[in-house]
């Protein structure tokens, strides 16, 4: 697993679009953040990266499929695939080598927003006043809805072998799981009939809850099993060739 995971990150960065993918985010964030004037800090009168919690999951829904859109096209595009297949290293392995991989540029990805905190920290009146615990279980919270984003990427990416369905089908996904239920319980046939059930089989609420700053055992256990389950699909899928 160990090999995959250092030959996608090699991949990954022997190309420009690796650092396409991460420095359109960080622009776009940026921009975000203090450009446009609807959602600049500079504008609230208050220390607060409010702004970049709430934009980073929009991001992520195009970002992270482009990330992980090549991970197993591009090898059944390839044919490299069936060579992967012969290896003796289980489907679990392959997987966890992509998968952790994917992750692991997120997470890069989202390291220099760092300074955006550093930033909005040296603004406050005082120095500091800004509410640290909930940038925290904020940046928890992203990481929670990355590591589902890309589960569900690397599976979109195992059925396909056509890079742009791959993107397309992942994306279609993440916005179903993120937004999908929460538009869903505002029916009229949910309203006030299990409309809160309907949100909390999506990842926006239980993403909301941990933006609070509260780290709570559902809200991890929802996310562990969405990413298990995407897992389990992609296994599927892999399994699917042998079959």
């Amino acid at each position: 697993m160990l090999s995959i995971f250092r030959k996608e990150i090699n991949l990954f960065f022997s190309s420009l679009i690796g650092y396409i993918v991460v420095g359109v985010f960080l622009v776009i964030l940026g921009l975000f953040l203090f450009v446009f004037p609807d959602t600049s800090i500079l504008n609230y009168g208050f220390a607060s990266l409010d702004p970049l919690f709430s934009m980073a999951p929009n991001i992520f829904v195009f970002l992270i499929p482009a990330i992980t859109m090549r991970t197993f096209a591009e090898e059944q595009q390839s044919g490299t695939i069936e060579l992967l297949l012969t290896r003796p290293i289980s489907d679990w392995q392959i997987i966890g080598g992509k998968y952790f991989a994917s992750l692991a540029l997120v997470v890069f990805a989202l390291l220099p927003t760092v300074l955006y905190y550093y930033t909005v920290y040296q603004l406050g009146a005082p120095v500091g006043n800004l509410d640290s615990g909930g940038i925290l279980g904020s940046y928890i919270g992203l990481l929670f809805l990355a590591a589902g984003f890309v589960a569900i990427g690397v599976f979109a990416s195992a059925v396909t072998q056509n890079q742009i369905v791959a993107f397309l089908l992942a994306t279609a996904i993440c916005f179903w799981f993120f937004w999908g239920f929460d538009y869903f319980s505002r029916l009229p046939i949910f309203v006030g009939k299990g409309d809160d059930w309907v949100q909390m089989m999506g990842m926006l609420y239980h993403y909301d809850s941990l933006s609070r700053g509260v780290l709570d055992s559902r809200d991890v256990v929802y996310f562990l099993s969405l990413t298990g389950l995407f897992w389990f699909l992609s296994m599927l899928a892999l399994e699917r060739r042998k079959w």
